[in-house]
């Protein structure tokens, strides 16, 4: 008798083009586990946003594993532990899984390594990103520390290989082990129910990420032109499919690669996943640590004053003044995602206009978004901050004002400050120096100009 072989998913949730599922499937009956582990990564277990997107897709994953003969089984626990255990229950004859970065995931398969029983093999696959994290290096054979460098290198690999196609039937195991009910999981909010918005904004799971990939094609050469504006749906909206692996970096790559235009820009976006990922496998602490040591020192104002947490509480919400990041922070809430270009205006509000250490705004979007990656999140927050190591430089603070208008913003504060929408493309920018003080809607709560002076200040104590 054919001895079985696990699959362990973990940000790997489809079937086409999974290299761990293609080769488990020529090896005998699968067992696909997803393990719900909340031990292993301590404080990064995952936000609540996150959760509301791994529910779905689960449950989307399991649809389509139905349709080919076979099935998903869930376990909660130590990830380690648990498949090391299904392993012995089993009989299985090796675990096949994707390779994953974040350092908690590398930690718990050198753990599984070590945990699984004689005879059982650990096969780890790649297939989460364009190349391997590791594999681009400088001629001196030294990880990339900068994008630029990165982007050309990698360039020269690149188209990345043919995606594979979905296996077109899983043989299955005599007996199958035991699952927890997702439902019992408990991942949906519903005290209270903040999620409601989400459902009309998304699909999760492989099909809506084909569909997403699908309705971008169309322009997708228009990228560079449009992918700025809030008010445009220019942005592919991919992030959250490609985070969870409902899609693979090479399947996008080949979708788009020959739509013209100005196709390029988007390319280099996603290779910056990439290199998100290049970045945290040199410095596993990115998500807490500043890569530049100099701003350990930075005078960053104090979160539990009672002043600036009344100012942090102000940006959670959407009610600084300032109608762009308002806007932004109210579409994170409302639908999990915030557009990019309005992210890096939000960040640059939290850090430079507030003086908040960017590790709380990194946590704020790890809870509310479902795009929440470790690499991509702490890359992002330290570039805005100007403490990673390649980083814009902290006395480059970002306008909100000027942002909004230059980048034609006025439609997309109307859908999200609904009590602004009256005001004019002009006055709605920036309502209170236009002299339109709208009921409901708060002051700022600080000046641009007053802001600015601030944050140079503050930054100057740390070039001495």
């Amino acid at each position: 008798m054919t001895r079985p072989v696990i699959v362990w998913l973990r940000r790997d949730l489809r079937l086409a083009d999974q290299s761990a599922f293609a080769a488990a499937a020529k090896s005998g009956p699968v067992i696909p586990v997803y393990v719900l582990d909340d031990e292993t990564p301590r404080h990064r277990r995952m936000g609540g946003a996150s959760r509301w997107w791994l529910h779905h897709s689960l449950a989307s994953l399991a649809a389509d594993l139905e349709k080919l003969g076979s099935r998903l089984v869930l376990k909660r626990g130590v990830a380690a532990d648990v498949l090391a255990d299904l392993a012995r229950e089993t009989g299985a004859a090796a675990v096949h899984c994707l390779r994953h970065y974040e350092p908690w995931w590398r930690n718990a398969e050198k753990a599984l390594k070590a945990a699984l029983p004689e005879g059982c093999t650990l096969e780890r696959h790649d297939g989460n990103y364009l190349m391997p994290p590791g594999s681009v290096t400088t001629g001196s054979g030294q990880p990339y520390k900068i994008y630029t460098p990165f982007w050309r290198a990698l360039a020269q690999h690149m188209p990345p290989g043919k995606p594979g196609a979905a296996p077109k039937v899983l043989d299955a195991p005599d007996v199958w082990p035991e699952s927890d009910s997702l439902a019992d999981w408990a991942l949906l909010p519903t005290s209270p129910d903040w999620a409601k918005g989400f459902a009309e904004e998304w699909k999760p799971g492989e099909p809506g990420a084909a569909d997403r990939l699908d309705a971008f094609l169309s322009r997708a050469r228009l990228y560079e032109e449009q992918r700025n504006l809030p008010s445009r749906e220019g942005t592919s909206r991919l992030s959250p499919h490609l985070h969870f692996g409902e899609i693979s970096p090479a399947t996008v790559w080949h979708a788009t690669m020959d739509a013209g235009g100005s196709v390029e820009t988007f390319l280099k976006e996603l290779v910056w996943r990439d290199y998100a990922q290049n970045v945290i496998a040199q410095y596993p602490d990115y998500g807490k640590a500043n890569a530049r040591d100099g701003f350990d020192r930075f005078p960053w104002r104090d979160p539990s004053d009672e002043a600036v947490a009344r100012d942090i509480k102000a940006w959670q919400q959407g009610r600084t003044g300032y109608p762009l990041v308002d806007a932004g922070m109210r579409q994170l809430w409302a639908t999990g995602w915030m557009h990019n270009r309005v992210r890096m205006v939000a960040a640059s509000f939290l850090i430079k206009h507030l003086l908040v250490d960017w590790r709380v705004g990194e946590q704020w979007f790890w809870d509310t978004l479902v795009d929440a990656d470790y690499a991509s999140n702490a890359t992002n927050w330290q570039w805005t901050s100007g403490t990673g190591v390649d980083s814009n430089m902290f006395v480059r603070i970002m306008a909100p004002l000027t942002q909004s208008e230059k980048f034609d913003a006025a439609g997309y504060i109307r859908q999200w400050v609904p009590e602004l929408a009256a005001l004019s493309d002009s006055a709605i920018h920036d309502p209170e120096s236009a002299g339109k003080f709208v009921k409901g809607y708060p002051r700022k709560i600080i000046g641009h100009k007053e802001a600015r002076e601030r944050a140079l200040a503050a930054h100057a104590t740390i070039k001495t």
